[in-house]
């Protein structure tokens, strides 16, 4: 049986010993953060009975723009054009089995224990999900020739030019928002700023650079997202540790230089999220008598990237290539 069990110290047994402390402990854990940002596309109209498949319309400008009109010329025409933007719905899940004879003899409550590590494990499991749809886009950045600290270079088929060798800095970081203002990029929801997330280490040398810089007016101001650490030239920034060093980009060996991290740069209407079933917590029907027993959580639904296409793309990933 692959779960907890009494007879196996570490998968169970040490749940009751002499003076055991009744105070739960769980092992450390990142926080997640990709998911708050991902916008739930008409949840409830998806729904069960509906299909796999969830589908978006993304509509494009005029094809040509307005003009003057002369007295006697008539109206000039244009027109837009339609893309659509789909995902797949999919199941998620874990479970922990466990005996009979180990809930018995416990001192220590098991089904709450393993409501929590169930717990961890759907927010970790999810929030993959979505981090792996904000790196599906085709906007990558590099520092020019690799080593630049002045200058970026943007490419717009998802590939990184140029071998990452030089730590983000606060030029980079200007540089960026710039082009995501250039781009006609829409700030995210409810505000005028971009956000950003990333790994600590990716953001020390940014954070050095703006120790004499006021980040904040702290008077009336609530940090209104779950690991934000500061604002910077329109762009509030979010440190995560759950997607791996290397996790995110053309290729994890690309970072092994140490002189910096994946970093991704973020309007708004990013990533969707359409759910059938949210996540929730089932118990197992036991079996063998009720000697046998589980907990699982459950999950129907899916996660994909809104703009696909580079013109109309919403997300920059500071990148490296191989």
């Amino acid at each position: 049986m692959n779960g907890q069990v009494w007879a196996t110290s570490s998968l169970g047994g040490y749940m009751v010993a002499l003076n055991l402390s009744r105070e739960l402990r769980i092992a450390l854990r990142p926080v997640v953060k990709f998911r708050q940002f991902a916008q739930i596309k008409d949840a409830t109209q998806q729904g069960l009975h509906r299909g796999a498949t969830f589908h978006w319309n993304v509509f494009s400008k005029l094809s040509t723009g307005g003009t003057t009109i002369a007295e006697t010329a008539t109206m000039p025409e244009s027109q837009f054009t339609i893309t659509q933007g789909t995902l797949t719905v999919t199941e998620y899940g874990n479970s922990v089995p466990y005996t009979g004879k180990l809930d018995n003899l416990s001192e220590q409550p098991v089904r709450e224990i393993v409501h929590s590590v169930l717990r961890i494990d759907a927010q970790e499991t999810l929030d993959t999900a979505a981090a792996a749809q904000f790196d599906a886009s085709p906007l990558r950045v590099v520092p020019t020739s690799g080593t630049s600290t002045s200058a970026i270079t943007l490419t717009t088929n998802g590939t990184a030019t140029a071998t990452n060798n030089v730590a983000l800095g606060k030029e980079h970081v200007k540089l960026i928002v710039d082009q995501l203002k250039e781009r006609n990029i829409p700030a995210y929801e409810g505000g005028d700023d971009y956000y950003c997330i990333g790994r600590p280490s990716t953001f020390r040398t940014f954070k050095n650079d703006l120790e004499g810089i006021s980040q904040y007016v702290e008077t009336g101001f609530q940090r209104i997202r779950n690991g934000e650490i500061g604002r910077y030239e329109s762009c509030r920034f979010v440190e995560q540790t759950h997607v791996a060093a290397g996790g995110i980009g053309t290729a994890s060996a690309a970072w092994t230089n140490g002189a910096s991290d994946w970093a991704v740069f973020f309007g708004n209407d990013t990533v969707a999220e359409a759910i059938v079933v949210p996540e929730e917590i089932r118990g197992k029907i036991p079996s063998d008598y009720g000697r046998s027993r589980g907990i699982a959580w459950y999950y129907l639904g899916g996660f994909g990237i809104v703009h696909t296409a580079a013109a109309e793309a919403r997300v920059m990933v500071w990148d490296s290539a191989v």
